[in-house]
């Protein structure tokens, strides 16, 4: 069914999109970043490399959707931590 999902799960976290931007993120009005944190508490990786992946996964997964390709799982490839 098409319509909106639910929204505003995180107390004091805006997460928003723009279709030709990656994802930003505030906490209480403040600049935040995406991070990926192991359940140890380890973060592997956090900021615009961060979003512009998490954009590029929904928006190729939402593509392949439009398309009828039948596949419901995109994946990314793993993110570079740099030095």
């Amino acid at each position: 069914m098409i319509g909106e999902q639910a929204t505003g799960a995180v107390p004091g976290v805006t997460i928003s999109a723009v279709a030709h931007e990656d994802l930003r993120v505030e906490f209480n009005g403040q600049h935040a970043r995406l991070a990926v944190v192991l359940d140890d508490g380890t973060i592997v990786a956090a900021g615009d490399d961060v979003a512009h992946e998490a954009r590029a996964v929904s928006v190729n997964s939402y593509r392949a959707f439009l398309k009828g390709e039948g596949r419901l799982r995109v994946f990314s490839k793993p993110i570079d931590p740099g030095p």
